[in-house]
């Protein structure tokens, strides 16, 4: 039974080890948001784990005027992907380093439509999820988050 369990608890041990490790030598950087106005905001516009890339959801507000976009939900899908787009080249990124998106839509009846927008931008397929939710922020039609990686 003993050298059954020797193995084991060698892995196990191993395992917590290289976690600890990992775990003591990752550098987080929470970023300050490029817009003056959100730098108060309660949370992170880019959370940095090593070369990852942790997106703040974005809605389709004009950053510039405060206000949402007018036109619906193509329109919200547009400015939600320009403002992801700002946030990425604050980083020397682009939509091509994104791997993850997670898209909410207010109703799964705007499904085709948001996909008409979203193909125009994503050409690289990033993996993606998408569901519906209701009270998304400012009322919004949309709202996605990314991971990207540099």
């Amino acid at each position: 039974m003993k050298a059954f369990c020797t193995p084991f608890y060698i892995l196990m041990s191993f395992m917590l080890s290289f976690s600890g490790y990992a775990q003591k030598d990752s550098n987080l950087i929470f970023h300050q948001s490029h817009m003056p106005k959100k730098q108060n905001a309660p949370f992170s516009d880019v959370v940095q784990a090593g070369n990852l890339f942790f997106l703040a959801g974005q809605i389709g507000m004009d950053h510039t005027t405060r206000t949402m976009v007018e036109g619906g939900l193509k329109a919200e899908t547009k400015q939600s992907i320009i403002n992801i787009k700002d946030v990425l080249a604050q980083h020397n990124m682009t939509l091509d380093n994104v791997v993850k998106c997670t898209v909410i839509l207010s109703t799964m009846d705007d499904f085709s439509a948001f996909n008409e927008v979203y193909t125009q931008f994503f050409k690289k397929k990033p993996a993606r999820t998408t569901y519906a939710a209701s009270g998304l922020a400012r009322n919004a039609k949309v709202e996605i988050d990314v991971i990207a990686v540099k």
